[in-house]
């Protein structure tokens, strides 16, 4: 899907039911001053096709994806990429790229995997309030 490719804005695709997944975005949405990300739930269609193009699935993945000048990165990857354009103090996070992505996946995974235990999941979807709507893809 050639549209994907040319993106003016960075995506990023996140459990829709997911507690921290959406508390996170919400977080994001407020640090991104510049409106530099849009986003979508991996749920939603939007979310369901980019999973189809780049991951030849529509199952979901146990990851924040970022979808970047028609690149993917996910897990911690993806999360130091998103905080690298967020204001000031936490766009510093990005230092943490130099451990070595096995390191940072590994922990990464440990949250992922318990994430609706630690946090809970909803029933459906976030979604966004009227002020930011148009930030989101459905």
């Amino acid at each position: 899907m050639n549209e994907l490719n040319t993106l003016k804005n960075s995506v990023i695709l996140f459990d829709g039911i997911c507690n921290l997944c959406s508390g996170s975005v919400q977080f994001v949405v407020k640090k991104d001053k510049h409106q530099f990300f849009r986003y979508a739930s991996l749920q939603s269609q939007f979310g369901l096709t980019v999973l189809q193009h780049f991951f030849h699935t529509n199952q979901n993945l146990q990851s924040v994806v970022l979808l970047e000048k028609g690149k993917i990165y996910t897990k911690s990857t993806a999360a130091l990429r998103i905080a690298k354009q967020l204001i000031f103090p936490w766009n510093l996070l990005y230092i943490c790229i130099i451990i070595p992505a096995f390191i940072r996946n590994g922990l990464y995974n440990l949250i992922a995997h318990n994430r609706y235990h630690w946090f809970g999941k909803k029933d459906t979807c976030y979604l966004p309030q009227k002020e930011i709507a148009h930030l989101f893809f459905t």
